[in-house]
């Protein structure tokens, strides 16, 4: 499943549960009217929202899946359900908000080996032996989430925007001390993440010993839609949570970053690991892997800019996932 959370461009602020069908938005709670009459199916208690979804558990997601099956190969834009509402939407009838809009937690890891490189050698240094033991991942602002097509303000005080080309695991399944090879269970879906930074902000910052902060927290953009792992399967490599999927990010239609999935030094089940290790993760926590090689300017020009501006537009691409894409605005510009 490809699931999406939406808002008719009537109704704004009335954000529902979808599923993607190819280009078509289907209204789940449409949905599931329509498939008692026309495919009797009898219906559930549907979840209306998706974090009240990964707290429902399997029993929720089953039924999810057999809706979604039953619609396949139709016309959801000419379907109907109660009240003669329609199942389906265009894109041009909907407004797409982050899939998860308040994740319970947001952990960014550092888990691509190249990009570590790069960035260190941006500083004259070479990676620490430490880096190698373990994942490594800071908390970032679960306050400031972006969803596709939103303007991110650029940040007051900053001259060095940035994005981060990232793919970010959502868990489904509560669990402590989690091992890497049974991580892939607590998994729900995956989205692309966008992680913002401010390079001028974030460098001073850093240079104290503690951070990233403000460099960070002012945006971070998740979506189109949450892919659930079946979704994935045909791609997947021998190591839990790596896929083989391309990774693209582009600066108002030019190519500026390329890389894959497969390159993560740590997979996404080490990365859990670590995170549940004599802590918690509970559904809707998110787990971003880190921005991979090539993935964002500071990489690209060996941190000295030029660094994005008002006005230009980020697009970030992994297949199977789709693509998210965010203009930047000026800095007085807020949700």
């Amino acid at each position: 499943m490809k699931l999406v959370t939406f808002a008719p461009q009537a109704q704004p602020r009335s954000p529902r549960l979808g599923a993607l069908l190819g280009e078509t938005v289907v209204d789940l709670a449409v949905a599931r009217t329509w498939a008692q009459g026309a495919r009797g199916i009898p219906p559930q208690d549907l979840p209306g929202s998706m974090i009240e979804l990964l707290y429902a558990g399997p029993p929720a997601w089953a039924y999810l899946r057999d809706l979604v099956a039953a619609l396949q190969g139709e016309d959801a834009l000419h379907l109907k359900g109660a009240n003669r509402l329609p199942v389906g939407l265009a894109p041009n009838q909907l407004l797409l908000y982050p899939p998860l809009p308040r994740p319970g937690s947001l952990r960014d890891f550092y888990a691509f080996e190249a990009h570590v490189k790069a960035a260190f050698a941006n500083r004259g240094k070479e990676v620490p032996p430490e880096w190698y033991q373990f994942p490594a991942f800071y908390f970032s602002n679960t306050a400031s989430i972006y969803g596709p097509q939103e303007p991110i303000p650029y940040p007051a005080n900053s001259e060095a925007l940035d994005y981060e080309l990232e793919v970010a695991a959502v868990i489904g399944q509560a669990g402590i001390d989690i091992p890497a090879e049974q991580a892939e269970a607590h998994i729900f879906g995956y989205t692309i993440f966008n992680d913002w930074s401010a390079r001028d902000i974030q460098q001073a910052e850093m240079r104290v010993g503690l951070g990233p902060a403000k460099g960070k927290d002012f945006a971070s953009s998740l979506g189109p839609a949450i892919v659930t792992r079946d979704e994935l399967a045909e791609r997947a490599t021998e190591r839990p949570g790596v896929y083989q999927l391309e990774m693209v990010a582009r600066v108002n239609g030019q190519e500026r970053s390329r890389g894959n999935w497969q390159d993560l030094h740590f997979s996404f089940g080490e990365m859990i690991a670590r995170a549940s290790a004599g802590a918690p993760l509970i559904p809707g926590d998110v787990i971003g892997s880190g921005t991979v090689g090539t993935g964002c300017l500071l990489e690209l020009t060996g941190g000295q800019g030029p660094w994005l501006k008002a006005g230009d537009i980020v697009e970030l691409e992994i297949e199977c996932l789709g693509s998210l894409t965010n203009p930047i605005a000026d800095p007085l510009h807020r949700k």
